[in-house]
């Protein structure tokens, strides 16, 4: 059991929900407080479980649980008074001969002990209690400083024993009653005192709390009533008022069976919560992991928008207007081109040869052109898609929060990389005419230009592939000149060479255009990868629990 224990708490102290979900901050704190009960209380009681009886007074502000404590030990251990928050050290008294236990800090490993007033948890020993039994004196679980709040619930957690104390005016508060509902729900050994009781309140208060904590399901509680009474000038009440208080706490430490008991039932039930407290925090986790999924699908699904934008205007023929289907005219010399198309391909060729050689500059232009065209396309494609997931993560509960400065617009260098994949395919374009080029005998007369000619050529039919249909399309991007760069390709080619170029240029032009949004894609997927969120986290806890289970 101790191993299993030991698994859970390490599995819950690495449990992480950062994202901001509507259960986040609740799980946080629940899986740092389970693991806390687990280091603080059940791991080493498992180790010790006829160690001293650890026994905490809490309660609400002003409920007088320092002059109870004090009360029973017969002197001022712990400070009380009327400035609040009173307790602001946990105290705890011991007897002698139980101190090695305490000091040794087995429970609550982590606060500091003391003999002193100060910070940490101050031992104070003292005949006046029985060996077998501590008591000890915690913050209010209502103070107004949150840390206080924080050690009192962590006190209470590392208990075997509570007690309980409220007032005749504050027992029906709701704050006492989520942390008694708490200790019910872990089996917790429970002891209420109904303190401060005006005279002749008792008749009708006691039956009421009664009631309450019938409801509640917490009917066999002990309670103990002590009555409004004039203190002592050492701050004390009345011995006779603490008198069945202190007489059942002295037959609880006399008694080994009993003190058994009380632990094992304190033990069995915080162990037996452990089930429905790791499940509730493994769906959290889930919920985690799952947000991270949906948040990750919102990312393909622009960026895959993107790719299928730019795939549908290389397709549609959207690249092959304005300046490039300007410059690829100037370059073929449209009505030489249109006139050709009467004559023999041998013309066409030596036409469109003849313009690259003697002017060279309208190639350069053609080929910025087909860049700048490129570029900004994919830009705007980019663009799109950075703004698509922004927009669904800022509607997404943990989105938002992720967004960082810069992630709802492209990236800032998305221009020089689509500027050097563009360079990059048309270069690959140039080698795959090459290639080609080199099966056919004639050509090896050309001169390098003739390969370039026909490698602006290829790239057209890429961006113009509907031109060919003879269905007037090719009147949109660029009438009978695209007709004419295909025609010229498929007499020095053939027809099937020509699809087969075309299509093996195209498709390794939209891989290189998935690359580049891939790397636009990334920079969402850098963000969740860095969130901190384990998609196994849910997993190990259920295996954690499922161990403790077993044991």
């Amino acid at each position: 059991m101790t191993e299993a224990l030991n698994g859970l708490r390490d599995v819950l102290s690495a449990s992480a929900y950062p994202l901001n979900l509507p259960g986040a901050e609740t799980a946080r704190n629940l899986a740092k407080a389970t693991s806390g009960q687990l280091d603080d209380y059940l791991i080493p009681r498992l180790a010790r479980l006829d160690a001293p009886l650890l026994a905490v007074a809490g309660g609400s502000t002003g409920a007088g649980k320092s002059t109870l404590v004090n009360s029973i030990v017969g002197e001022a251990v712990s400070v009380a008074g009327a400035r609040r928050p009173t307790t602001r050290a946990p105290v705890l008294v011991c007897h002698p001969e139980d101190s090695r236990w305490f000091t040794e800090a087995n429970l609550l490993p982590k606060l500091t002990r003391t003999v002193t007033e100060g910070v940490g948890l101050r031992i104070v020993q003292s005949a006046a209690i029985p060996s077998g039994l501590a008591l000890l004196d915690a913050p209010d679980i209502d103070s107004v400083e949150e840390a206080n709040r924080v050690l009192a619930e962590q006190l209470l957690a590392a208990a075997d024993l509570w007690l309980f104390v409220t007032t005749a005016i504050r027992y029906a508060d709701a704050v006492p009653w989520e942390l008694l509902t708490d200790a019910r729900n872990r089996g917790t050994s429970l002891a209420i005192i109904l303190n401060r009781v005006p005279p002749g309140a008792a008749g009708e208060v006691a039956p009421h709390l009664t009631e309450m904590l019938a409801e509640h399901g917490l009917g066999s509680t002990r309670m103990f009533t002590v009555d409004e009474q004039q203190l002592s000038p050492d701050g004390l009440l009345p011995q006779r008022s603490v008198q069945e208080l202190k007489t059942w706490l002295d037959d609880l430490a006399q008694s080994a069976a009993e003190r058994a008991k009380v632990v094992r039932q304190t033990v069995d039930g915080a162990i037996k919560a452990l089930e429905p407290t790791a499940a509730r925090l493994a769906a959290e986790a889930d919920a985690q992991a799952e947000a991270v999924d949906s948040l990750k699908d919102s990312v393909g699904i622009a960026y895959r928008e993107a790719e299928l934008q730019v795939a549908q205007g290389v397709h549609d023929g959207v690249l092959f207007r304005g300046e490039v289907l300007a410059r690829w005219q100037e370059l073929a010399g449209t009505g030489e081109f249109m006139r050709g198309l009467q004559a023999t391909v041998g013309r066409w060729r030596d036409q469109l040869v003849s313009a690259i050689t003697g002017k060279p500059r309208p190639t350069e232009q053609l080929q910025s052109a087909l860049e700048s065209g490129l570029v900004t396309f994919v830009h705007g494609a980019a663009e799109d898609a950075a703004e698509k997931t922004a927009r669904a993560w800022r509607a997404h509960p943990a989105g938002a929060a992720l967004l960082r400065p810069g992630l709802s617009s492209a990236g800032k260098d998305i221009d020089e990389r689509a500027d050097r994949m563009v360079r990059d395919w048309q270069r690959a374009v140039l080698e795959l005419v090459r290639t080609e080029s080199s099966k056919k005998l004639y050509v090896a007369k050309a001169s390098a230009y003739a390969v370039n000619a026909l490698g602006f050529a290829l790239m057209i039919a890429v961006f113009a592939a509907t031109a060919f249909i003879p269905t007037g399309a090719e009147i949109a991007v660029g009438a009978g000149t695209t007709v004419a760069a295909q025609k010229l390709l498929e007499a020095i080619f053939g027809d099937e060479a020509v699809r087969r170029l075309a299509g093996t240029a195209r498709e390794d032009l939209l891989n290189r255009v998935h690359d580049v949004l891939g790397e636009e894609a990334q920079r969402f997927y850098d963000v969740l990868a860095s969130s901190g969120v384990d998609p196994a986290a849910g997993d190990r806890i259920r295996s954690a629990a499922q161990a403790v289970r077993i044991a």
